[in-house]
């Protein structure tokens, strides 16, 4: 069959089109420059021998203690924040407003009444109401239990959740600890209980009670809720095996208004992609029982440090890295939500986003969102991240909390993750304080924030930060 040069030509032009249709729908594949892998030597071991990380840390938790969102330390952790990036020399630095209700906790007591009269070590719920209840004590084993209970059951009674948080390196004992703390006190008052217990959401064996936010279902009326220490739940269920057993419980705390505070960011100048970032960070507010070290103190004490790192090299990577120390992220997300609202027509702007916000255990795992096109790079930052015992673990995890609104509307995430075996003895309690880090540990976690932040920041390419379909939100 005779074919003419006019139609040969022809389906060449339409095959190339084709082919420049798909190159141009195909993302580049993301990869980090050979010098930008070069400096990681040096930024990495230069890290490990520095303690900026735990000086910031110790610096917050001495200087301002306990920051209980809304509180007068609240206000001075946002002046300390600011100041702190100043000193470090980072080349921008602004607050951004967050308003939430403000929730004050002043005093709590428990006690078993009658025969076995004894005080309870408890602290109230955050968002729990005030007020003093008197009843019997209802026992159950876990929040299902206490799901399963008829309404009207509990008329006049206190319900009491004795569930057992059980001990992960990957903290996946909380989700269940935390509703029965997030959960159990709608369905106790839709049983008809006038108070709420339960055993603190923890894996310690100390007398310190673990606080942390709770909800109330709407429609319903607040009644006092509170945790108790591991011991005293221990305790109580021992006393009821005895037999029935009254307790009161008092509580002087409750909503009081709502209060502004502010995500504090500072930014290291990128050297050719200024207007593009890199986000990492960790959230300042803490709960108002011990100092907040590890929860989140050690958070903005890596990332302040990491960042400062990067900015002492003689050379700035290609973008932006930001620090943003998040407002009122224990009682929900609040700082999060608002840098996510306040920056939603940028998410193409920002590269990638890690939040340090679990203590500051050692490193043990990188993970990451990064799409097919932007694996090659991501592979780059695992084996630069290897040196300090930290294992490539694609496909596993999540974003922090704060970024996670930002990461629902598209925004792309990096997990660095810490081994948090007994990150759950200390979290929310009056042990969470500075002598429960070890400043070995909290180096190598600025070391790798340092690594990932300054190698994302260097990239050619991107990490797949895009505005969100309506089906992926």
């Amino acid at each position: 069959m005779r074919v003419s040069l006019r139609a040969v030509a022809a389906t060449l032009m339409m095959a190339g089109a084709a082919m420049a249709t798909a190159s141009a729908a195909e993302p580049r594949q993301t990869h980090i420059p050979e010098a930008a892998m070069a400096v990681v030597p040096e930024l990495r071991e230069r890290a490990l021998a520095s303690d900026l990380g735990y000086e910031i840390t110790e610096s917050l938790t001495t200087e301002v203690g306990a920051r209980l969102a809304g509180s007068e330390a609240d206000a001075r952790a946002v002046a300390w924040a600011k100041a702190k990036f100043e000193e470090l020399g980072f080349d921008k630095v602004w607050v951004e407003p967050v308003t939430f209700p403000k929730w004050e906790r002043r005093s709590e007591r428990g006690e078993v009444l009658g025969a076995n009269a004894q005080q309870l070590t408890l602290t109230a719920l955050g968002g729990s109401p005030g007020g003093t209840v008197e009843g019997e004590v209802v026992r159950f084993a876990d929040l299902a239990a206490l799901e399963a209970t008829p309404t009207g059951s509990l008329d006049g009674k206190i319900a009491f959740v004795d569930y057992k948080m059980e001990r992960a390196r990957d903290g996946s004992g909380y989700g269940p600890g935390s509703r029965v703390r997030s959960r159990g006190p709608s369905e106790a008052i839709e049983a008809g209980a006038i108070g709420y217990l339960m055993r603190s959401a923890g894996t310690d064996s100390h007398r310190n009670p673990h606080t942390g936010i709770t909800r109330f279902d709407e429609g319903l009326m607040p009644v006092p809720s509170a945790a108790l220490s591991v011991p005293d739940a221990d305790q109580l269920t021992r006393l009821l095996a005895l037999g029935p057993q009254r307790v009161r419980v008092a509580i002087d705390a409750g909503w009081n208004g709502e209060a502004t505070s502010y995500n504090v960011i500072g930014d290291i100048r990128g050297s050719s992609k200024p207007d593009e970032v890199v986000l990492i960070g960790g959230h300042l507010d803490s709960w108002d029982l011990g100092t907040g070290a590890i929860d989140d103190g050690a958070g903005i004490g890596i990332t302040m440090a990491a960042a400062k790192l990067i900015g002492d090299l003689p050379q700035h990577p290609a973008r932006t890295i930001r620090v943003v120390a998040f407002a009122n992220e224990e009682q929900g997300l609040y700082g999060g939500k608002a840098y996510a609202a306040a920056h939603a027509d940028e998410i193409t702007a920002h590269q990638i986003a890690a939040e340090s916000d679990f203590g500051a255990g050692r490193v043990y795992g990188y993970s990451s969102s990064a799409p097919a096109h932007a694996q090659a790079a991501d592979r780059q930052i695992a084996q630069a991240l290897a040196p300090l015992g930290i294992e490539h673990m694609p496909g596993t995890g999540g974003p922090g909390p704060d970024i996670s609104p930002f990461a629902a509307q598209g925004l792309a995430w990096a997990r660095l993750s810490q081994d948090g075996t007994d990150y759950f003895d200390l979290h929310h309690t009056p042990d969470d304080t500075l002598d429960k880090i070890h400043p070995e540990a909290l180096a190598q976690n600025v070391a790798a924030y340092a690594v990932f932040a300054y190698l994302a920041a260097s990239a050619e390419g991107d990490f797949g930060s895009a505005p969100a379909t309506a089906e992926e939100e």
